[in-house]
């Protein structure tokens, strides 16, 4: 079984700073690409930013100069370094990633979301 955890959310003024962290555990084979998706209130979910496992990555245009996703293999942890944030990026922010599991036959990729966490930008 695979867990994601973020953590970081917090209440911020504009123009502040945050860092989202997400750690996956279990019994994972290996980590394939990871995402950061958020959710305002009344809007779908919608892609910020993905990076692959050679950390590769790409941006929604709306954070684009802004945020910058990383990820540490070692760690299984990826990462949303967010800045010069707008109250338009209020929203739920969720992990995703796509993980290889040792399973009793063999090995499956499966897709994985945290159970989010709160930004909220607003003076």
């Amino acid at each position: 079984q695979v867990q994601l955890v973020e953590s970081g959310g917090a209440l911020v003024q504009p123009g502040g700073s945050l860092r989202l962290s997400c750690a996956a555990s279990g019994n994972i084979f290996e980590i394939n690409a990871m995402a950061w998706y958020r959710q305002a209130p009344g809007k779908q979910r919608e892609l910020v930013a993905a990076i692959t496992s050679s950390s590769s990555a790409n941006y929604a245009d709306s954070v684009k100069g802004r945020f910058t996703c990383s990820r540490d293999n070692g760690k299984n942890t990826v990462y949303l370094q967010m800045n010069t944030l707008k109250p338009e990026d209020t929203a739920v922010y969720y992990c995703n990633a796509q993980i290889l599991t040792y399973q009793a036959r063999g090995i499956f990729q499966g897709d994985y979301w945290g159970q989010g966490t709160q930004v909220t930008v607003s003076s």
